[in-house]
C-alpha cells in the first residue's frame, strides 16, 4: 500500500514517528495537499484535527471505491480514527498503528460487530467486487445474520439480483472493450496484446474485462476474452454513464457516454486511466488500473 503522512508543522515529530514506522512519505501540511495527494496514494494518514482533514478531502470525494483511504491521528498520538475507506484499507492503517501505542477508533458496522462484509471475504480470497452497488444491501444482511456464498463453475452465465454481491478473480488493472459488430477472437486478443504493450503491462496481469451490455451478443467478444483466461462483465447503461470518461466516443448516439474508458473506470480501484481509449482496428481498448 502506498501510504503519505500529512502533518501539520507543530506535530511534526509525531509525523516522523508515524512516517519512519510505516515507510511511508512524510509531508508537510497546505491548504492545497489534498487535491495534489488524490489519486497518487492509497492511504493518507492526517496527523491534525479531523475537522481539518475532512473539509480538505470533502470537495474531492468521488465513492468509497477510488478515494483514497483517510486516517486522522490525533495529535497527541492518541487514537487513530479512519474518517474514509474504512473497508478500503483504512481499518488496516489504523491496526498497523497499534504497535505504536495509538488506539484504532474503528466506527464500521460489520467490523465492530465482528462480522466479514463483502469486501472482507473479496480481499481474503483475492478476489474483486464487480456489481459494487450491491454491498451496502449485502452488508446490512451480513448484520442480521449469516450470507450464503454460492460459487458457479464455469461455463455459466451469471445474472445476479441488485442484493447479490458478484466476486471474480482479482486483478490490479481493467481493460474496457468496445467493438465493431461481427468482431472476431482474434481480433480482440491482438488488440489486448497490443494496448497492453503500449501500457508497458504483461497481459497476464490482466484478468478482468469490461463492456457494455449492449455487447453481449458479440461472439467473438465472448472468445477473445476467454482465451485470454479472464472474467468478461458486461455493464448496464447507468453503471456506464455515471463514469466521466476524458475521450469524446460515437458512444454517444447509442446512449453512453462511451464505452472503453467508462467501462475501464467502472471497475478499476483508482478510477484512473494508464491508457486512454486507443483503437487497434475495430476494437477500442482502455485500460484501468
Amino acid at each position: 500500500m502506498n501510504i503519505v503522512v500529512v502533518t501539520l508543522p507543530r506535530f511534526q515529530e509525531a509525523g516522523e514517528r508515524i512516517a519512519t514506522f510505516l515507510e511511508a512519505e512524510l509531508l508537510p501540511y497546505s491548504p492545497e495537499i489534498f487535491s495534489e495527494l488524490y489519486g497518487k496514494y492509497d492511504a493518507i494518514i492526517c496527523v491534525m484535527s479531523a475537522g481539518i482533514a475532512v473539509r480538505g478531502c470533502a470537495p474531492l470525494l468521488t465513492d468509497k471505491w477510488h478515494d483514497p483511504a483517510v486516517i486522522v491521528v490525533t495529535p497527541d498520538m492518541r487514537y487513530a480514527i479512519p474518517v474514509l475507506g474504512g473497508h478500503h484499507g483504512a481499518n488496516d492503517v489504523a491496526k498497523r498503528l497499534a504497535d505504536l501505542g495509538i488506539e484504532p477508533v474503528i466506527s464500521t458496522a460489520t467490523e465492530v460487530m465482528g462480522r466479514p462484509s463483502v469486501e472482507e471475504k473479496a480481499k481474503q480470497g483475492g478476489l474483486t467486487i464487480v456489481n459494487r452497488s450491491s454491498t451496502r444491501e449485502v452488508n446490512g444482511a451480513i448484520l442480521d445474520g449469516d450470507v450464503p456464498i454460492v460459487r458457479v463453475l464455469a461455463p455459466k452465465i451469471v445474472v445476479a439480483d441488485p442484493g447479490v454481491s458478484v466476486l471474480v478473480t482479482d486483478s490490479p488493472y481493467v481493460i474496457g472493450i468496445g467493438c465493431r459488430l461481427g468482431t472476431t477472437a482474434d481480433e480482440i486478443r491482438n488488440a489486448v496484446f497490443s494496448a497492453c504493450k503500449d501500457a508497458d503491462i504483461s497481459a497476464d496481469s490482466v484478468t478482468l474485462f469490461a463492456t457494455t451490455l449492449k455487447k453481449f451478443h458479440e461472439k467473438g467478444l465472448h472468445e477473445g476474452v476467454a482465451s485470454l483466461s479472464g472474467n468478461l462483465i458486461f455493464l448496464d447503461d447507468e453503471t456506464i454513464n455515471k463514469q466521466i470518461p476524458v475521450t469524446s466516443s460515437r458512444a454517444e448516439m447509442l446512449g453512453l457516454c462511451g464505452v472503453a474508458e467508462p467501462c475501464a473506470l467502472a471497475l478499476s480501484k483508482t478510477g484512473t486511466l494508464i491508457l486512454k481509449k486507443t483503437v487497434y482496428g475495430r476494437v477500442s481498448i482502455a485500460i484501468g488500473r
